[in-house]
């Protein structure tokens, strides 16, 4: 591995080669042999001195973990898109200048994904793996030592390689490829650079195990979202549809402008069903849903006041995430003798991103709040934990849901989704 000498290994290298001018210059004019003595002497001492600060195993120690971190943080942004072509290009360029090796290369079980170094030409991305040692790293699950041009496979004069390291890279204890480092001279692999090898090796694999565990939530969050659209969209549908047949009858316009809000509220449903969408397009959307409700039990018996602070309009959220709240006040809300009233507020408050969702409806019982974020309950209609555990799926531990509500004065439903710091925009605002 290259070595960087640090300002204060300079710095004893100047002193040396001062000290050793003195000691020249005096043995020259051949006077001051003292002088000569003790320069002779500090030379030593400093050559020592250098020698065990440059040696020392806590500061080795320190700089590997320190090269470590710093390729870590490198590498982590391309290990996120998983084990492909363009990731391995990238990590092997990223690992090259951190070893002795004179090429790096990354395999998946089948065929090279990515190669830089020397001999380029020679290993063509996508071409099939050939080496019997490579084959054995991926089935044995073991690094492979090779210190000779027979070892790799390879007749004389078919490369200048005549050494190599090739690591298994595991993700969830199963093999999904290998790390590999080439060396024209063989003496370079020692202890170290195997180490470092491993550790390389280990680190990515960690990162496609992380990564594959991002993309596992994702998809398991995404399916929440559907299990949760299928649970209400019959019954809503149904309600929908019977109360746009009534309008043909009683007021045709009416019912034209609603059936063009359906169509378009189902597009935007779909659209919007496996990612995120701006804040601003999610309360449009439940803009629309309350219009149908509106249409089917009449302008004076719900009414709605939504306000998006300035700003907000274009942070990325979770399709499906405040329709839901809005569902369950008019479901489980409204009374028999007066209008319900419903509040939608976005704000941030210290930093931290919050939406409301507010009716002053019959509330919910005080039995129910004790267990309806921890259980799925029939009583609030669309489960408000699967909102809360969607909002962690998507924003991580810092998101949560927060309810108060009091029987007979309403409820509060709050998404913390966040600092404001943490959130994605949308990239076409």
């Amino acid at each position: 591995m290259a070595h960087r000498f640090s300002l204060v290994e300079v710095a004893l290298f100047c002193a040396i080669v001062l000290v050793s001018g003195i000691a020249v210059s005096a043995a020259l004019t051949r006077s001051h042999w003292i002088v000569i003595i003790i320069c002779v002497l500090g030379v030593i001492a400093l050559a020592l001195l250098l020698i065990r600060y440059s040696f020392d195993p806590d500061r080795l120690r320190a700089r590997q973990s320190g090269r470590m971190l710093k390729i870590a943080a490198q590498t982590l942004t391309y290990m996120r898109t998983g084990l492909n072509e363009e990731s391995a290009a990238a990590v092997c360029r990223l690992l090259l200048p951190a070893t002795s090796a004179n090429a790096v290369a990354i395999t998946d079980t089948q065929k090279i994904l990515g190669y830089v170094g020397a001999e380029q030409e020679s290993h063509t991305v996508g071409s099939p793996i050939k080496n019997e040692s490579t084959r054995r790293s991926i089935q044995y699950k073991t690094m492979q030592v090779l210190k000779s041009k027979e070892e790799l496979g390879r007749s004389e004069g078919d490369t200048s390689f005549v050494a190599a390291v090739v690591v298994p890279l595991m993700m969830m204890e199963q093999v999904v490829g290998t790390l590999k480092f080439f060396y024209r001279k063989a003496k370079k692999i020692d202890a170290t650079e195997q180490t470092v090898a491993q550790g390389l090796a280990t680190l990515l694999g960690m990162q496609l195990s992380l990564a594959d565990l991002d993309y596992q939530r994702e998809q398991a969050a995404k399916m929440e979202l559907k299990a949760l659209q299928a649970q209400i969209r019959p019954h809503f549908l149904f309600n929908t549809i019977n109360t746009i047949a009534a309008l043909i009858r009683t007021d045709p316009a009416q019912a034209r402008v609603l059936l063009r809000e359906f169509a378009t509220f189902y597009r935007r449903t779909l659209e919007g069903s496996l990612d995120y969408i701006s804040l601003e397009q999610e309360y449009l959307q439940t803009l629309r849903y309350l219009g149908f409700e509106v249409a089917r039990f009449g302008a004076d018996r719900i009414t709605l006041n939504g306000e998006i602070e300035k700003g907000l309009e274009s942070i990325m959220v979770p399709a499906f995430i405040i329709q839901p709240l809005v569902e369950n006040a008019v479901g489980h809300g409204m009374r028999e003798d007066a209008p319900l009233h419903v509040e939608i507020l976005a704000k941030c408050l210290k930093g931290e991103v919050i939406i409301e969702v507010a009716d002053d409806g019959i509330g919910i019982p005080r039995h129910i709040q004790d267990y309806m974020l921890t259980s799925e309950s029939k009583n609030t209609g669309i489960a408000l934990k699967n909102v809360h555990d969607r909002l962690r799926g998507f924003f991580g531990s810092k998101a949560y849901l927060e309810v108060q509500s009091e029987e007979g004065a309403g409820t509060t439903v709050c998404l913390h989704l966040g600092p404001m710091s943490d959130l994605r925009v949308d990239p076409h605002d």
